[in-house]
């Protein structure tokens, strides 16, 4: 048990604001440099800041600095992602048709599914398992680290999230470059493409990449897709928040709030499009609320990896890959599965 606080130890938000500060530093501080670091090493500014995060755990590991890091890798990240809510919007959604709806639902329950069974096949923990398989059938980054935000202390879990976060980014890279040609040589039509990229990659910088860069068309389609994985985020992070609590005795089971946040807000961004009157203010505060998301991600993500040993990262071996690599398969086989399924339903 912890000893009795230091007798003058800073309280409420003096108490958070070494951690902070140290954390938005290095958020601004990768953004600032990440233009310059791309044309050497073209990652994005999330997992540059969680490298880098790491580098300087030794600096981080002093109890100064614990209260304000834990703030970001709790409240902080919960407000970014309720944010993302306003990235969605319901009518994008219901032009995807009831067909790709479904095929990306199946696709992300058996993606999620076999991230917990091959963890625990492979002798790993049942959160990490949910950590792969939420990350890698859902929305990445993100999305590991709202899951991450819901799943009880267990040892090694901040190290577990920041490998699924570095991993998902890479497979997120080689699936932009690879994916298109696939679905060329495949034979697939634009809007299975579309299908395919926004219905895979786990990232949506890279699902834009992939996309667009085949064409205008095959890009929208893709992105449309990828939103709705978003989308789906509200009920994953409360079904895993239910299925991993551990309440005492007669404890209620945490409700994360910060994901009907984000069904509210997607609720907002679906409806005053529809009031043209309010446009003239809402788009101002949509924009100044994505880039609050996009920093508090960022930010977020720089104190996990300040929080994080090189030690504890080394740990990890092949069992760990094996189960992203797993997760990643499978939603790329039954996506391309359903596509083709589909295909004798309705022009794909």
């Amino acid at each position: 048990m912890a000893g009795p606080e230091p007798l003058g130890a800073p309280k409420g938000f003096w108490a958070l604001l070494p951690g902070l500060a140290l954390a938005s530093v290095l958020a601004i501080s990768t953004y600032l440099l990440a233009p310059f670091i791309a044309p050497i090493a073209p990652l994005p500014a999330l997992v540059i800041a969680l490298i880098v995060g790491i580098w300087l755990h030794p600096l981080a590991a002093r109890p100064l600095f614990a209260p304000g890091l834990r703030f970001c890798v709790s409240t902080i990240l919960r407000i970014a992602v309720a944010l993302l809510g306003l990235r969605v919007a319901l009518g994008d959604i219901a032009a995807l048709g009831l067909t790709t709806a479904i095929l990306v639902i199946l696709a992300m329950t058996a993606t999620i599914f076999c991230g917990l069974w091959l963890a625990q096949a492979l002798g790993l923990s049942r959160s990490f398992g949910a950590l792969a398989g939420v990350a890698t059938g859902e929305c990445g980054a993100s999305a590991a680290l709202a899951t991450s935000s819901v799943l009880p202390a267990y040892p090694n879990k901040d190290a577990d999230t920041v490998f699924v976060i570095v991993a998902v980014n890479l497979l997120s890279t080689i699936a932009m470059v690879a994916y298109p040609p696939l679905a060329q040589v495949l034979g697939l039509s634009e809007t299975a493409t579309g299908t395919l990229l926004g219905g895979t990659i786990h990232d949506v910088a890279q699902v834009v990449g992939a996309g667009y860069g085949v064409s205008e068309p095959v890009g929208a389609s893709a992105v449309i897709v990828k939103l709705f994985r978003v989308l789906l985020l509200l009920p994953v992070i409360l079904i895993i928040g239910r299925l991993f609590a551990q309440p005492a005795n007669d404890a209620k089971v945490p409700v994360p709030i910060f994901a009907f946040v984000f069904l509210a807000l997607c609720l907002v961004n679906s409806a005053v499009p529809l009031a043209p009157a309010l446009m003239p203010i809402y788009a101002p505060a949509k924009a100044l609320a994505g880039t609050a998301s996009s920093w508090g991600l960022l930010i977020a993500i720089a104190a996990l990896g300040l929080n994080t040993s090189i030690t504890s990262i080394t740990k990890l071996g092949i069992r760990h890959i094996a189960t992203v690599i797993g997760t990643t398969l499978v939603i790329l086989l039954i996506v391309l599965a359903g596509i083709r399924v589909a295909a004798n339903f309705e022009p794909f």
